[in-house]
């Protein structure tokens, strides 16, 4: 099992954009789920998405982030039509 500081330093290094558009992220293991759970905030807007350990392998490993990546785009995409 990964850090979740790890996977959450990770996530912001492949994301740069999750700072600048003051996306905050925090990481945390789901017993109930067996997964991370990686949550995505920005004001009262809010994302869960969870990644396995398999995929956090993969992530931490840089191989892929494509489920993650999908996340984080959809909810910085929800911000700015909410700002429009």
């Amino acid at each position: 099992m990964k850090d979740k500081k790890e996977i959450c330093d990770k996530i912001k290094s492949i994301y740069p954009d999750i700072g600048e558009c003051g996306i905050d992220v925090d990481v945390d293991w789901d017993d109930a789920q067996n997964s991370y759970v990686v949550d995505l905030k920005k004001d009262n807007q809010e994302l869960k998405h969870y990644l396995s350990e398999e995929d956090a392998d993969l992530c931490m490993d840089g191989k892929q982030c494509v489920s993650l990546g999908l996340e984080i785009s959809q909810l910085r995409d929800n911000i700015k039509s909410k700002n429009r």
